[in-house]
Parts: C-alpha cells; structure tokens; sequence
C-alpha cells in the first residue's frame, strides 16, 4: 500500500540501518543483515515488538544465503499482505484510510479481471496458465527486491541513533550504510534510479535523470575528504550479499539458543 510505503520508507531514510529503528533492515526470523543482531534481543521502534533469537529464526537465517533469491522471488506477496494487515489495524494511523483499501481492493480486482480474460482452451488449460502468469510476473518483479536489499544488506549497521557528532554525522553516514550500483549510462532506464542510492539518501527528492550528474560531485566530494564512497557492478554486488548472509548464517548456527 501507499501508506505503508510512504511509512516504512520515511523512517528508512533518516535512521538507515539502525538495528532498532530502520524497518528495511528488520526480517527475522527470515533474514539477518547484520551479525549484532545475534548479540542480544533488542526492541524495534517500528514494528513495536522485540526481535528475538528463536528456533524458527536459527532455522531460516542458517540458510539464508540459499533462501534469499527464491524468497525475493515471492516477495511481493507478502506486500500485499503487509498492506492489508496495516490497513485493517485501527491502531495505526493511515492518511485517507478508505481511499487507500477502495485503491487497493481496486488494483487486486483488476488484476482478477486480467487473469479471466486468459483463454479457457489452452495447450496448458485455462487454469494453469492464469497460475504461470501470476508466478512468472511476480517473480520477475522480484529483481526490484533483490535490488532494493543490494543497497543496504551488506553495508554497516549500527545500534541506535547516528549523527551525534563529526564521525557520524548525516553525509558520512548515508555513505557508510549504502552501496551504488556501477552501471553505464544506457542501463540507467532498466534500474530506475536506483543503482545510485546514495545520491538517493543524500537528496531523497531530486529527480533520477538527475542523479547521474550528482554522482559525480558527491565521488569528488568523498575523495576530497577521505570518505569511501561504495560503487560496485551488479554481479559483484550480488557476490558481496550473499557472502555477507553466508557469514551471519554461520554464526548463527554456531549460537547455542
């Protein structure tokens, strides 16, 4: 939903990787970004419950370098059930709630609408092919996921608040918590603006055609005061991740519960 998004998303931005604050990082007991979250149970701010160890937790994360691309694969099921759920809560506060579940239940019967249209007589049978497409869209949109979590799962995380002084003040920190991806130009379109993140969390509302020019100026800016500006190509990216999973798995499965 919009009004999760626009929640989740606000609160990503200015508290980006905190273990206690930033919801994009929080996914157990599926995933564990961060080795620190083994360290101790700890409270999240958005999600209002703790974030424990438990058996299912020890289970999923000791694998998570296996289950990450089938999970992004299907994720986008789970936002649509994250929508509704926030939708029906009355405790929590959502702008033009109505307009919200009518845009919602409007998109879901649309899409409804599409799959009755599928030919009933086909070399597959009407059914399953309506089942193929559902999956096969969906899954191809799980490469937006999967690039979503590039940009943050294997950056630096941290406990509480950040900018409390010079060494994690705002511009130090978006570059410590976020990773570009190095693309050529003519592929800018297929990522959407979102290979360049850090100028993102810099400037949350310039435009992205943009935002390959202020790429420039902040790299001139990071190697004039010493700051690593993290920028790598799409496979090696992908490499980076899930060794990073891989190593928080096996610490998970080192800890005794």
């Amino acid at each position: 939903s919009c009004a999760g998004w626009r929640g989740s998303h606000n609160v990503h931005h200015v508290s980006c990787n905190s273990l206690e604050h930033d919801p994009d990082i929080q996914h157990m007991p599926i995933f564990a970004v961060s080795e620190e979250i083994f360290n101790e149970d700890f409270y999240s701010t958005f999600h209002k419950r703790w974030i424990r160890k438990d058996a299912a937790a020890r289970f999923l994360v000791s694998y998570q370098h296996w289950l990450f691309y089938p999970i992004m694969a299907f994720a986008r099921f789970n936002l649509y059930a994250q929508g509704f759920i926030l939708m029906f809560n009355e405790n929590e506060v959502v702008w033009r709630r109505k307009w919200e579940i009518l845009s919602e239940l409007g998109f879901f019967a649309w899409n409804i609408a599409l799959l009755a249209y599928f030919p009933s007589e086909t070399s597959l049978g009407g059914w399953k092919e309506r089942l193929l497409y559902l999956l096969i869209s969906h899954m191809l949109a799980g490469v937006l996921h999967v690039q979503i979590c590039l940009s943050h799962f294997a950056r630096e995380t941290y406990h509480g608040k950040a900018y409390n002084g010079d060494e994690d003040e705002w511009f130090r920190m978006q570059c410590r918590t976020t990773l570009n991806i190095d693309c050529p130009w003519w592929m800018d379109w297929f990522h959407g603006g979102l290979q360049f993140q850090i100028e993102h969390h810099l400037w949350p509302r310039l435009p992205r055609h943009n935002l390959r020019r202020a790429q420039q100026l902040v790299k001139a800016f990071c190697k004039k005061h010493d700051v690593t500006y993290h920028n790598l190509p799409w496979i090696e990216a992908q490499v980076e991740l899930v060794q990073h999973l891989r190593k928080a798995a096996l610490k998970m499965r080192a800890i005794d519960l």
